[in-house]
């Protein structure tokens, strides 16, 4: 169509046209939300608050309830020395324990030869054990980057 020779409902039509091509163009463009699948207790109410962090940082989160923690990280393949009071998975990695997003988000960037990521234990201070009740107490931490012969290094410190 010549939208110079259309008239007034040419145009508009033309323009439309034109619109709904440029939006299709940037929501194809928009980057997708990486999913992070956790599994939990459902009566941890600090997993809870690791997971609102998590969506705070721009991660979508599918919560699996499990009353078998320790099996579901064994099928994962978390090994058991690094547990904590969750798992979780994202792009091919696992995510153990109160994980910052910030490390995540570089875990995902830098994409190392890893099982994944861990924050053994629950230290105070990381992501989901730093609300109130914790009255700004903080413990020292490190996310280990635990590796595919299920060794670990320090891969960032909060000390």
């Amino acid at each position: 169509m010549n939208p110079l020779n259309a008239g007034r409902r040419g145009w508009l039509k033309f323009a439309l046209a034109a619109l709904a091509g440029g939006l299709a163009g940037q929501l194809a463009a928009a980057p997708r939300r990486a999913l992070v699948e956790v599994w939990k207790s459902p009566y941890c109410g600090c997993c809870k608050d690791w997971v609102a962090h998590l969506e705070a940082s721009g991660f979508a989160v599918r919560v699996h309830e499990v009353d078998d923690l320790d099996g579901a990280r064994r099928r994962l393949g978390m090994p058991a020395r690094y547990a904590s009071c969750h798992t979780a998975q994202i792009d091919g990695y696992l995510l153990e324990g109160h994980v910052p997003a910030s490390d995540i988000h570089r875990l995902l960037a830098e994409r190392p030869a890893a099982i994944g990521l861990a924050v053994p234990g629950m230290p105070v201070g990381s992501p989901g054990m730093d609300g109130p009740a914790y009255r700004g107490r903080r413990d020292p931490y490190d996310v280990l980057l635990v590796r595919r012969d299920g060794r670990a290094t320090v891969f960032a410190s909060n000390r």
